[in-house]
């Protein structure tokens, strides 16, 4: 069975290139070699290759995990989407107004 090609548009692609290089520059600022950070993510030194270059067929787990490898790195994807504006504007836009409040029972 052969896997599903991942489609991406450039900016995206761009996106995740970037991010693999802002990964390799945090490692190699730390002077931690492949062998090792891969070692501590318990992933192979191939798939940090493919991290480092953005590849977007490696699993967002083992960007987490090289993250994390990175002295507690990982906290910062708590980041992803927090501040969701669009979303609630989204959400605002179907909101339903009451015009009375429900009564109270008691």
């Amino acid at each position: 069975m052969s896997k599903k090609a991942i489609v991406l548009l450039p900016k995206t692609r761009a996106i995740l290139s970037q991010m693999g290089t802002q990964i390799r520059l945090a490692r190699l600022r730390r002077q931690l070699s492949a062998e090792l950070v891969s070692e501590r993510a318990g992933i192979s030194r191939m798939t940090l290759i493919s991290i480092e270059k953005g590849s977007p067929s490696v699993s967002m787990g083992s960007y987490a995990a090289v993250l994390h490898a990175l002295n507690g790195m990982d906290a910062d994807l708590l980041q992803i989407a927090r501040d969701d504006e669009l979303g609630r504007r989204l959400q605002d836009l179907n909101l339903t107004v009451r015009k009375r409040a429900p009564k109270q029972e008691g």
